[in-house]
């Protein structure tokens, strides 16, 4: 099975669990009790009405007196024509909602991932090179002291002490300010030096473990006996070897702290992205957006391990899906 056969077969996958998830997660909120039919209710009997009327003219407007699998087939259509709905809670569309949460959540989320990616292998690259010095000892004590402590405490003692305490940056969010500015860039470095702090660690102990096997390998002793530089005997014959692996678990790692933490941070820091939209729709018990956000973590899930199986073929040349 040659490379474009594995993709597409990936992605059927792919999408065959998104839909097991979404399916799932609207089977619970169908079965959940529905806040709006309730507060009707509750509304019609202050007022001397008939209560189960009252929930049942709401289900009639809702549609939710219309048969479960007829329902989900409207919902499994409309996802895929991207209609998602009307958000109670935002009163605007699904779609429109969570395109202005991603607005948000990618300005800390892309720099937080490139920094991960880069700072992750190269600590632990530093570390294995200098393995049981005072070198590799700070660079794992750096590494893990972010790994170790909350996020959300972590990030609520960062704004007290440079928001507050030294005013170096705004303590409340604007959503105001220029993508490419440095306002901007000003509130989101301590939401995005909470991240790399507390993703680093695991991606960096495993590159120092790797690393470690490869550096004192027969072949680093011969690129070394050729006049290599060191820089390129590192990069070539350490670093790409070492990525192999890590390509393996670095994914999964960065998708539970983004799918974890983003909801966090986002709420100690005021930002109105995905996972405070999340949060908020939860509680409001706005189907709708629960679903759409969902889908959203879904895909990101989804397309992240695809990305991952390529990526691995490509740094392991010995890995082909032909026959």
């Amino acid at each position: 099975m040659g490379i474009g056969r594995y993709v597409s077969a990936r992605v059927a996958w792919g999408v065959v669990v998104s839909l097991i998830i979404t399916t799932v997660t609207f089977l619970l909120l169908s079965f959940a009790p529905n806040p709006a039919i309730r507060e009707a209710a509750t509304r019609a009997a202050l007022e001397g009405q008939d209560p189960a009327e009252a929930a049942e003219r709401v289900r009639e407007i809702r549609g939710l007196d219309r048969p479960l699998h007829v329902r989900y087939l409207d919902f499994v259509e409309n996802v895929y024509t991207l209609d998602w709905g009307w958000s109670e809670y935002r009163s605007q569309p699904v779609v429109e909602a969570l395109s202005s949460a991603l607005y948000y959540t990618a300005q800390y989320s892309v720099p937080w991932t490139i920094l991960t990616l880069l700072l992750g292998p190269l600590v632990g690259l530093y570390s294995a090179a200098n393995m049981y010095s005072w070198k590799d000892h700070a660079a794992t004590g750096f590494a893990f002291f972010g790994y170790a402590i909350p996020n959300f405490f972590f990030g609520i003692v960062l704004l007290l002490i440079f928001g507050r305490e030294l005013e170096w940056v705004p303590i409340i969010y604007n959503t105001e300010v220029a993508v490419f500015s440095f306002e901007n860039a000003k509130q989101l470095i301590l939401p995005v030096f909470v991240l790399v702090t507390g993703s680093i660690g695991a991606t960096m102990r495993i590159a120092r473990n790797e690393s470690a096997e490869f550096i004192n390998a027969d072949f680093m002793k011969t690129a070394k006996a050729k006049g290599v530089s060191p820089r390129r005997a590192y990069a070539l014959h350490v670093m790409r070897p070492t990525m192999v692996p890590l390509s393996t678990t670095v994914v999964g790692q960065m998708l539970a702290i983004f799918l974890g933490s983003s909801l966090l941070v986002e709420v100690v820091f005021g930002i109105p992205g995905l996972g405070r939209l999340t949060y908020q729709a939860l509680l409001n018990q706005d189907t709708n957006l629960v679903l759409g956000t969902t889908l959203v973590f879904t895909f990101v899930a989804v397309v992240g391990n695809i990305i991952e199986d390529i990526v691995f073929t490509m740094l392991d040349p010995r890995i082909s899906y032909h026959e």
